[in-house]
């Protein structure tokens, strides 16, 4: 075929983007069509010149990957993969309906789609995850990711392009659709390349600056890309927002809002007028490879770990070998760390297994976003860093529910117990914001067997885990061989005679057993209970020992008071007539002594003691 010829094809599938993308924002009453007829020329040639893909399977291994990062323009998403076969076009026009999977931002409802996009500046973290993903199964799929100009300003966008560089990504390419206009306004730098451009290279990509319009520049500056060279590609395109529609092109104002039905009328035959009447161009389809063996292979158990009862171990010190041991066994398993890992001993896992473990410095927003994209391509990522730090990557991590993505977080330093570095270092809203996400296993280990344990529960289950780690060391409480199970709780002390039962975790659980030997002492009997599984928890076994200690739970928690341990045990119990009374970190802390700290803040078995006398 001709080379114009092709063109003129390519054209007319960006033209029939376009006037999809119209009608269904018009069906639907709501959505970005503007957005989508700035893009649609770039996402007609990724589709139907550029990218390997099987619309019957668009996951397949050798499978070219997208990311819609400016994910409010999902229609021409949605539009691109119907026109490819993915599904009949006449679905299009049920966009943003309840029954129908095509979201007002993508989220794999749709078969199509990997990851969820739409809370801006995501995808390009995602996309590096991806083509890391790619480097490790020693594949040639090529990433493309197409990002908004205005999403440009989000310092997670920038996270992602030092990373990229520095790990010399050549397989991942990101499309910048620079149309001049946000949401409100003008965006930063406007039609401005030059900026775009210098501040790309001084990051380390290679730059590619062409008409976002002219379909033969979109098509050689993408087939340029697609042959990496060393580093990550961007392709800076200047576009026209609402580009094919009279009398909305480059107009501010008009961002997020459909035509009418009169108004979308005269802009589908404005667009109808211009097109060839030239079939798509056939898709090019990926080369047959097999799925890695380490993606597809049963996880191998984890042997019992050899702690001895009463050996003081931190937690994290724990977390850290079971993830080495784990991943020696299992090559599916990857780490990542945000140059903490001497603290949160991942160390140990680069040592062990150093081609699977990803530094992601200082930016726990595209760690995070990271782990999601290596997820996708069937990789078991643990990111860790101190349970602080992840709260700057709240986002990414509700984002990363919506992808319904298999990721696993360890956060350590948290608490009060923490000691000297005071409080900027402290973790005391990480339980809540755990909690808070759906579908996520929240587990917090008293032990290093315990810790251990979690490490394994959370590479097994399907979705994300956090795993909840301690700085200090404190004693081995179980055998090795003591089986956890996600949701479960232990109970360590208890007596027919037990007035009330303590529920600790993490910590806590050594000082509510100190305070039971001090109570024990005086004649007094309370049961104590182990909730290292903090969500889901263990309702009936909370129950059973609430109403067999006179209806009264005692919770000791080294996190603030609200939405911790305390909340999740009243919440479970709280309607049953279960008096729950909750000791927890109440007041801005400061430096100390970890001792000092627990105790000042009222979570020490002093405290816990005085409580259970007070009942």
């Amino acid at each position: 075929m001709k080379a114009p010829d092709r063109l003129q094809r390519l054209e007319d599938v960006a033209t029939r983007l376009r006037i999809h993308s119209i009608r269904a924002t018009t069906a639907a009453g709501s959505g970005h069509p503007t957005s989508c007829c700035s893009a649609a020329d770039l996402v007609a040639a990724l589709f139907f010149d550029t990218m390997r893909l099987d619309p019957r399977d668009p996951r397949a291994p050798g499978a070219d990957r997208f990311v819609l990062s400016k994910g409010h323009a999902a229609p021409v998403l949605y539009a691109a993969w119907a026109e490819a076969g993915a599904f009949p076009v006449e679905d299009l026009p049920t966009l943003r309906r309840l029954d129908s999977p095509l979201e007002g931002h993508p989220t794999p409802r749709l078969g199509a789609v990997e990851v969820a996009t739409g809370s801006l500046g995501q995808g390009l973290g995602i996309g590096a995850g991806m083509a890391l993903a790619a480097r490790l199964d020693g594949s040639d799929r090529a990433v493309f990711v197409l990002v908004g100009d205005g999403e440009s300003a989000e310092g997670s966008t920038w996270e992602a392009v030092a990373l990229a560089s520095h790990y010399g990504l050549d397989h991942l390419v990101a499309l910048f659709d620079i149309n001049r206009l946000g949401q409100s306004g003008a965006t930063m730098l406007g039609h401005d390349l030059g900026v775009y451009r210098r501040r790309l290279q001084a990051f380390g990509w290679r730059v590619i600056a062409i008409d976002g319009h002219d379909m033969g520049q979109i098509v050689r500056a993408l087939r340029r890309a697609r042959r990496g060279r060393g580093r990550p590609t961007a392709i800076l395109a200047r576009t026209v927002k609402g580009k094919g529609i009279p009398g909305v092109e480059d107009r501010d104002g008009w961002h997020g809002k459909p035509l009418k039905e009169t108004e979308a009328a005269e802009a589908i035959a404005h667009l109808e007028a211009r097109l060839h009447g030239a079939p798509p161009p056939r898709i090019r389809r990926p080369r047959r490879q097999a799925p890695p063996v380490e993606n597809s292979r049963e996880l191998q158990p984890l042997p019992a770990p050899s702690y001895r009862i009463g050996e003081e171990v931190a937690t994290r010190a724990a977390y850290g070998e079971a993830l080495a041991r784990l991943g020696k066994l299992n090559p599916a398993i990857v780490a990542l760390d945000g140059d903490v890992k001497n603290s949160t001993y991942a160390e140990k896992f680069l040592e062990a297994c150093p081609d699977r473990f990803v530094e992601a410095f200082i930016a726990e927003q595209n760690m995070v976003g990271m782990a999601v994209g290596l997820a996708s391509a069937g990789k078991i990522p643990f990111a860790s860093t101190f349970a602080c730090f992840l709260t700057r990557a709240f986002d990414q991590i509700r984002m990363a529910a919506i992808s319904r993505a298999n990721i696993k977080l360890a956060g350590s330093h948290a608490g009060v117990s923490i000691g000297e570095d005071g409080p900027s270092q402290m973790g005391l809203e990480d339980l809540a914001m755990m909690r808070a996400v759906p579908g996520a296993v929240v587990l917090y280990p008293a032990d290093a067997v315990a810790a251990e344990r979690c490490v394994e529960l959370a590479a097994r289950h399907r979705g994300i885990v956090y795993i909840r780690t301690s700085r200090p060391k404190t004693p081995v409480l179980y055998d090795p061989e003591e089986p956890f199970a996600i949701g479960g709780l232990k109970v360590l002390r208890s007596s027919p005679a037990d007035r009330a039962t303590v529920v600790a975790a993490g910590v806590t659980v050594h000082e509510a057993l100190r305070a039971h030997a001090e109570l024990a002492r005086e004649g007094i009997a309370v049961r104590v209970i182990d909730l290292y599984g903090v969500k889901p928890l263990d309702r009936e076994g909370l129950l059973r020992a609430a109403r067999e200690t006179r209806d009264t739970l005692v919770t000791v928690e080294d996190h603030y008071a609200e939405g911790g341990l305390g909340d999740a045990v009243r919440e479970a119990v709280g309607t049953e007539g279960v008096r729950v009374h909750a000791l927890a970190v109440r007041e801005l802390p400061r430096s100390g002594r970890p001792a000092e700290l627990l105790d000042r803040h009222g979570i020490s078995a002093r405290h816990i003691a005085a409580l259970v006398r007070s009942l």
